[in-house]
């Protein structure tokens, strides 16, 4: 894999400032012409350095009020109960977010619905319900203070 440079981090900054203009603007401002621009653009995503372009919505705005953590403990780690585990969990569209943690709890969710109802249907029914979780702790954002999915580019 090429270092990355400091055009290339430009270059980065801008895409994901705004991942919707043409080379031409993004050209201009790292101060290169479109090709060689078009061409860094493109290595870094074969690269997977950038990995996708999307648009991001506002979780309120589209109904979904409620943004939960859902700590949980499996009753083993092998590697039959994590993969499965992390199956179910992958094809839940409401977790928007799935880490395995180190400490007393092995994954945190983050997982959004339209109110506490849905959310306590949707841990009621399908997480709590998934093979091998034997401990699960929640709690809720009272307030989201920062959401970024911006990498710093130092």
């Amino acid at each position: 894999m090429k270092t990355i440079d400091t055009t290339d981090k430009k270059i980065l900054t801008e895409l994901q400032r705004d991942g919707r203009q043409s080379i031409a603007e993004l050209a201009d401002k790292v101060n290169l012409s479109q090709s060689p621009c078009w061409r860094r653009v493109r290595q870094l995503e074969q690269q997977g350095v950038v990995q996708s372009y999307g648009a991001r919505l506002d979780r309120n705005r589209m109904g979904f009020g409620v943004t939960g953590f859902v700590h949980l403990q499996l009753e083993g780690h092998s590697p039959e109960i994590t993969n499965a585990f992390e199956r179910e969990v992958v094809a839940l569209q409401q977790v928007v977010a799935c880490h395995n943690l180190s400490g007393k709890y092995d994954y945190m969710l983050e997982v959004i619905a339209a109110d506490l109802e849905e959310f306590s249907n949707l841990l009621r029914n399908q997480i709590r319900s998934i093979p091998g979780v034997k401990e699960i702790s929640t709690s809720f954002s009272l307030k989201e203070v920062k959401r970024t999915d911006v990498v710093p580019v130092l």
